[in-house]
């Protein structure tokens, strides 16, 4: 009995300060920097030569959105899918712009506003939490941003909270693949496909299908809330 008592203590002492750990200290400095130039942040990711951009209504559809449903835009950044998603989801639904940089959510608001996207709210999240309440939302998105989550099991710890039961998660990010991938993606994602996949089901999710034909530079993963 005191060995099984000493072995659960040991497995919740790891568990405890994986999600303690940094797995890429420093990732997210340059967003939190109040001096964040979201003008230049936009020239950057808003471009046709981003797979992501020039695919985004692609993308949207094969999210295969309900009208009506409640959808976190995880990392949403300059808003490059939030008002696309406002519009999928209709009047009755919600968008939720989650992001840990302040400018970030300024610019969404102001975007939103002029849409008159009233179906879009901000929310300021932190390191290791999106700040959703329990049960808030059908679906998250993740789009070229899991790779930033500085402490990957407390941030899905909190998604998974969030997520109403049977919720879904898609998650897009970069192709890791030696010889192939260029050198500052090969650098500045920590890890490939397989690795992400396997943290996000360690979380609590399922993997139910992987669109295959529609992007070249990422993978576009979905997954279930158990």
């Amino acid at each position: 009995m005191k060995t099984r008592l000493t072995a659960l203590f040991l497995t919740l002492a790891a568990f405890a300060l994986a999600q303690d750990a940094s797995v890429k200290p420093g990732i997210n400095d340059k967003f939190l920097d109040p001096k964040l130039n979201v003008e230049e942040r936009t020239k950057k990711f808003e471009t046709e030569s981003r797979e992501i951009f020039h695919q985004r209504e692609k993308i949207v559809a094969a999210a295969r959105l309900k009208t009506g449903v409640a959808l976190a835009d995880i990392g949403a950044g300059t808003g490059l899918f939030t008002l696309h998603f406002a519009q999928a989801v209709g009047a009755e639904g919600k968008v939720f712009a989650v992001e840990i940089a302040k400018n970030f959510l300024e610019h969404i608001k102001a975007r939103a506003s002029k849409a008159s996207a009233s179906n879009v709210q901000t929310i300021l999240c932190t390191e290791k939490s999106v700040e959703l309440p329990e049960a808030s939302i059908d679906l998250a998105f993740i789009c070229d941003v899991y790779h930033h989550f500085e402490y990957p099991q407390a941030t899905l710890a909190t998604l998974h909270k969030a997520l109403k039961p049977g919720g879904e998660l898609v998650l897009i990010d970069f192709k890791r693949i030696p010889g192939q991938t260029s050198d500052f993606i090969m650098g500045h994602v920590r890890a490939g496909q397989e690795v992400f996949e396997a943290e996000v089901t360690d979380a609590g999710f399922e993997k139910v299908s992987e669109v295959k034909d529609l992007l070249k530079e990422n993978y576009f993963v979905k997954f279930r809330r158990k």
